[in-house]
């Protein structure tokens, strides 16, 4: 051990690796080491010799004396300055510790001065007890729990600064635990090894430790021991250590510096701990005559083939090609040789498998599965029912009923075939004849027949055919009694309906039906019938993330099918992948209106939740307007004139949200120019009417007065004043050779009768109202009688006298239909028609005799032997109309 030069301060250093940790010294500067001298001495020799040949020979002589001087010098003076001592440098972890200080007498440190020992662990110090004698130099301590894996324990003098006089290490951890779970396996592909593992344990030892895996094989005595590196817990047996067929004794043991522990000892066979290869399936057979039964033909691989006489334990694996049907268990088969086929039974008629098989010998390990071999079962006729959901439309009124059938297997049916066919007919016996469709698909639409109040479907295959399954129809109705229909997603496989229904004592049930919306074809159509009780359902399915499903529930009741609630819904949402464009549309002076296309449906990726529309313009913030998702559109209200905008969308859906691409707009300020403009063209346009119209009234200046300003006639200036009494005097008139006295009337009017009059005849103006006019406006008055006077003329007719031909016919012998206005008030053309009266004429008697036109009335009934030549004598007014019928002739 090196000591230090005289002076120089105690350090602490690594032990060598063949010291004792208990012996480890740590020395302070009291005296040149030996080997110090030795080197000085070689150094010095050299230099004389060197001298010796340059100068005189008294120099070499005094450096022989120097060298002979330290050579005498010894080991015997080299002596700690302290020793340090404790129990044990290696502890269990958590023990206690003690140490003790003893500090040589010969220690310059505390020549001279008294002697105050310390204790440090690590950078700790620690409460020491020191010992009551002459010198002091002696100190012990307890360390109660020692806690560290590794650490320092140093004695220290108390002198400025503190001074390091010795000084051990410590280790502390625990025993080693017995290895667990030790196991071993052949490998028999070339080369043949046994490789054995095992567990450590559970807890760390914190220490190094040793393990060996110990064998001994007993039919030879031979002994194995293999050790391990350490941190390896496995180990690989060569070919020449094991034999296959002879039992071995194995165990591993461990060792650390507190103690050993050895596993439990296993006795294995190495060919009984073999894992074989996966072996081979050669083919797949049917078993004749027997339905639901296949052959399984295999063998080893080409390496252990040489062990094919031996028996093994087989497990078979069955599953349909279409994965719709798995045994839950593989199928054991017990001391079997490779050379025998396996025959497979209680299978699905009809049906392709995939087959696969694994194999171990006695308790070994399985191998691993083979792979696959199909094989179909032996076909016969399909068995069970179907499950049917059928809906209607079009007129049931008029039995024009479209039907739309979907079906599925139920639990108990079996097709026991690949290729299956449905049958949808009229008639139980399936034929052509009632035949309705078919079809290898999963629904089916026709036209039903009128009468048919059912129909009936079956399946068919090469074997025969199934019973059939009746199918009602039930024809749709108006009615609902569901409500609040919600789907959750249950997982990304799975979907959960729930809905609400009313109480209803015809409602037997409900369905629910589910298919994709991007998808067309209707065989991917999928229901479920549920009780009237149930208000909810779990759909389980190949439901794709981010995809559209249409989900509804339908009502059944005894009499038919009620109107459905449907949803859309999704098994997993994400943000759109798109966010249409922003368009606009109107622009106010302070507000704006902006719309959008709709969303393509495979573009968003969920349920949109809400359109928020962000916009900003260089001074204000940003503000948020959301919009309806139905409306897809929005007003911004409030926007400043002359500021530039920005705006962009983000679509929401339950999943995520995405920002669209901003657009710029702005709102132009009112101008005046355009305003002067728009009132200058429409005062122009305005003005163009009114000269239009003073132009129109004055053109049609005679025709507007007639309108507005009717002329009325004046009875007081009327020329019926002039008839005097002496005119009814004058009779048996000459209308042929006597001038009548002149008349003047204001208004008269033909009317042209297509029959003749007579007092036998009904009353033409009850018999016929639409042959007389109102006063005021004749009849005659028409383009094709002679003297027309319409109703354009600017006086009105006191009375109107009916004539029994043409106006221009000769004049009748019967006497002319006059009717006498009774008003006497002016009249107007305006004014309503009036139903005759009797009118009161003065007889030539001068008594007074009533004369009744135009039918008969309450208080007047002509007479029927009247004579009618007395009636011109009478009247003068119509006295004058015999000259105008004379002048006509």
């Amino acid at each position: 051990m090196d000591r230090l030069t005289e002076g120089e301060d105690c350090v602490l250093r690594q032990p060598l690796a063949d010291e004792s940790l208990s012996s480890f010294w740590v020395c302070c500067s009291c005296c040149v080491t030996h080997r110090n001298a030795v080197k000085l001495n070689f150094n010095v020799s050299w230099l004389c010799y060197g001298f010796s040949i340059m100068i005189s020979t008294w120099v070499s002589v005094i450096v022989m004396l120097v060298a002979f001087v330290n050579g005498a010098r010894n080991e015997d003076d080299i002596q700690p300055c302290a020793e340090v001592q404790t129990s044990s440098s290696v502890v269990p972890l958590g023990s206690p510790v003690t140490a003790s200080c003893v500090i040589r007498d010969g220690c310059h440190l505390v020549i001279g001065q008294a002697v105050h020992i310390e204790w440090r662990l690590g950078d700790h110090s620690l409460p020491g007890s020191q010992v009551a004698n002459e010198s002091g130099r002696f100190s012990e301590v307890v360390i109660p729990s020692f806690n560290h894996t590794r650490e320092f324990l140093t004695c220290c003098v108390r002198a400025s600064p503190v001074q390091v006089v010795g000084g051990v290490e410590i280790r502390a951890g625990y025993p080693p635990e017995a290895p667990q779970n030790l196991s071993c396996q052949t490998n028999l592909t070339t080369p043949e090894t046994l490789t054995c593992s095992w567990d450590p344990g559970q807890q760390e030892t914190h220490l190094r430790t040793k393990y060996t895996l110990h064998i001994k094989i007993r039919d030879s005595n031979e002994n194995h021991t293999y050790e391990l590196l350490p941190g390896v817990h496995r180990y690989t047996i060569p070919r020449s250590g094991f034999v296959l067929f002879s039992d071995m004794e194995i165990y591993v043991k461990a060792v650390n510096e507190l103690g050993e522990a050895a596993s439990a000892p296993i006795i294995l066979e190495p060919i009984s701990a073999a894992k074989f290869d996966p072996p081979t399936i050669q083919k797949v057979q049917v078993v004749p005559k027997k339905y639901g039964c296949l052959k399984l033909s295999w063998s080893l691989s080409q390496q252990q083939v040489w062990m094919r006489d031996y028996r093994f334990n087989l497990e078979v694996q069955l599953k349909t090609a279409d994965n719709s049907q798995r045994s839950e268990q593989p199928i054991m088969v017990s001391r079997v040789r490779p050379t025998r086929s396996v025959d497979q039974c209680r299978l699905l008629h009809g049906t392709q498998y995939l087959v696969q098989i694994r194999l171990r010998y006695q308790q070994g390990p399985w191998s691993e599965w083979s792979s696959s071999r199909s094989g179909v079962t032996l076909e016969s006729a399909p068995t069970g029912r179907l499950d049917s959901w059928m809906k209607a439309s079009g007129d049931h009124m008029h039995k024009q009923l479209n039907i739309h059938l979907f079906w599925k297997p139920s639990k108990q049916f079996r097709a026991n075939a690949q290729n299956v066919s449905y049958i949808v007919s009229v008639k139980k016996v399936p034929g052509e004849k009632g035949k309705l469709c078919s079809t290898k698909g999963n629904y089916c639409t026709f036209k039903l027949p009128g009468k048919a109040k059912k129909v009936y479907l079956s399946a068919i295959n090469a074997a025969g055919k199934s019973l059939p399954t009746e199918v009602r129809i039930y024809l749709p109705k108006a009615s609902s009694v569901i409500s609040d229909v919600t789907v959750l997603p249950h997982d990304d496989r799975s979907l959960l309906v729930q809905w609400r229904s009313l109480v209803s004592s015809s409602l037997t049930g409900f369905v629910v039906e589910w298919r994709p919306l991007l998808e067309t074809d209707l065989s991917l159509t999928q229901f479920e019938i549920t009780d009237r009780n149930q208000t909810q359902f779990l759909t389980t399915g190949s439901f794709e993330p981010y995809k559209p499903y249409g989900i509804s529930v339908y009502p059944r009741f005894k009499d038919g099918i009620g109107l459905p609630q449907t949803v859309n819904a999704y098994s997993r949402q994400k943000a759109p992948s798109m966010v249409p464009e922003i368009q606009i549309n109107k622009i106010w002076p302070s507000h704006i209106e902006l719309t959008w296309e709709e969303m393509p449906l495979d573009q968003r990726n969920g349920i949109i939740q809400n359109y928020k529309i962000f916009y900003w313009d260089k001074k204000g913030p940003i503000k948020v307007v959301n919009a309806d998702p139905e409306e897809r559109r929005v007003v911004l209200k409030d926007l400043n004139a002359v500021s530039p905008y920005k705006a962009f969308m983000m679509v929401s859906t339950f999943g995520g949200s995405l920002n669209g691409s901003t657009i710029h707009f702005e709102i132009e300020a009112f101008d005046a120019i355009a305003v002067v403009m728009i009132v200058t063209v429409s005062g122009v346009g305005l003005s163009l009417l009114i000269i239009f119209i003073v132009i129109t009234c004055f053109s049609n200046q005679q025709r507007l007065k007639g309108q507005f300003w009717p002329a009325v006639p004046d009875p007081a200036n009327s020329s019926i004043r002039r008839w005097t009494s002496e005119s009814t005097q004058d009779s048996h008139l000459s209308w042929d050779n006597e001038e009548p006295d002149p008349m003047y009337l204001s208004h008269l009017s033909f009317l042209d009768l297509p029959v003749k009059l007579s007092k036998e005849d009904d009353d033409p103006w009850l018999s016929n109202a639409e042959d007389t006019s109102d006063l005021g406006e004749s009849i005659c008055g028409s383009p094709f009688i002679c003297g027309y006077s319409g109703s354009n003329s600017d006086s009105v007719p006191y009375a109107t006298v009916i004539f029994s031909g043409p106006c221009n016919s000769p004049t009748p012998k019967e006497a002319h239909v006059y009717l006498r206005s009774e008003s006497t008030q002016p009249l107007l053309e305006t004014e309503e028609s009036f139903s005759p009266k009797c009118y009161h004429n003065v007889a030539r008697n001068r008594m007074p005799s009533d004369q009744c036109f135009f039918g008969p009335s309450h208080d007047c009934v002509p007479e029927k032997g009247a004579d009618p030549g007395i009636l011109w004598d009478d009247f003068p007014f119509l006295r004058a109309l015999a000259l105008n019928d004379t002048q006509n002739d």
